[in-house]
């Protein structure tokens, strides 16, 4: 664990272009503690480990457990989700998987919009849930954002 901890501090601070010191700053620690605990020559306590946890907006659990390697992807920040991949069947159809439907609560028979950006840099799909869609569409036309 101590290794995970110390990889993961090292390369968030890297990813978010932090000096050592500048993390130091903003936690309130020293400099040589950022140093030690991204060394594994020690761990951050409970409180650095939320301050830390706070400032790379990931949440503790992954701060501590998430291992990159394994995973094949960066820490995702608190509320971004992988849930792994799924296979498309003969028909179209594909499985969501279990975690993805508890977090968001999709039930049997709930109805799913899928959208789609083709242009080549952010070419993908996304999965909303209708009713969600529907909302934000509501919010936005009487806020005055349909009118153009």
């Amino acid at each position: 664990m101590k290794n995970m901890i110390s990889m993961n501090l090292r390369r968030l601070r890297k990813n978010s272009r932090y000096s050592q010191e500048e993390v130091a700053d903003k936690i309130n620690v020293s400099r040589q503690a950022v140093a030690k605990w991204e060394n594994g020559e020690s761990m951050p306590d409970i409180m650095n480990c939320s301050a830390l946890a706070a400032l790379y907006n990931v949440t503790i659990d992954n701060l501590i457990h998430y291992d990159e390697d394994e995973n094949g992807l960066a820490i995702p920040e608190k509320g971004k989700h992988m849930f792994g991949v799924v296979t498309v069947g003969d028909r179209g159809q594909i499985v969501i998987p279990k975690k993805a439907r508890e977090i968001f609560q999709i039930r049997p028979g709930d109805k799913l919009l899928v959208l789609g950006d083709e242009a080549p840099e952010r070419a993908g799909i996304a999965i909303v849930k209708t009713s969600v869609f529907m909302d934000l569409t509501s919010q936005l036309l009487e806020s005055g954002g349909g009118d153009e």
